[in-house]
């Protein structure tokens, strides 16, 4: 069985690139952390983002947000695109080649990839309208897809229901193919 993989576009310009994305991660993880999640509500571009109001997590939004930005402003990546993926993992014992319990290991069960794309725009009021058309296209997307048959099947059972999310959770940049910060 494959893991789902949810893709997501965005074009960001400089002023609202970061906001954006942490709008993005934030919807993602407040549809997919299944502990006590308190939430929080974003306004970006005239959008209201649901998110999740817990200092781990916002820190981890907030470090990630700014290695994608550092990567882009800095030229690590040659074309000014990036990749923030989010993959969501159970974990199950790992067997030897005799059957043999060896530990654990994370074996993923969803992916989230948000394609990130820096521009210039020529006009910043069009852009933003777009961008915000952009955001609430997303926020349908991250809707649908987890509350369709298909992403609530995806979610393994829950065995361990202490702190935010029984799963563990990563979330990681990549630019031009190599996996950074």
């Amino acid at each position: 069985m494959s893991t789902p993989t949810i893709t997501i576009d965005v074009v960001l310009d400089r002023r609202s690139a970061k906001e954006v994305l942490r709008a993005i991660l934030h919807a993602i993880l407040f549809h997919r952390l299944f502990g006590t999640v308190k939430p929080k509500t974003y306004e970006v571009l005239d959008v209201t983002v649901p998110g999740v109001a817990d200092s781990e997590m916002e820190q981890l939004i907030n470090d990630k947000v700014d290695v994608f930005w550092k990567a882009i402003e800095n030229g690590t990546s040659t074309n000014k695109r990036g990749q923030i993926l989010v993959t969501f993992s159970e974990k199950r014992p790992k067997k030897s080649w005799f059957q043999v319990y060896m530990g654990e290991e994370d074996v993923p069960w969803e992916q989230w990839i948000v394609n990130g794309e820096m521009r210039q725009p020529k006009s910043d009021k069009d852009f933003d309208t777009t961008l915000a058309s952009t955001l609430s296209k997303t926020l349908h997307t991250i809707l649908t897809y987890t509350s369709s048959e298909r992403g609530r099947t995806a979610v393994p059972l829950i065995t361990n229901a202490t702190g935010i999310s029984p799963f563990p959770i990563k979330i990681s940049i990549k630019m031009d193919g190599m996996e950074i910060g």
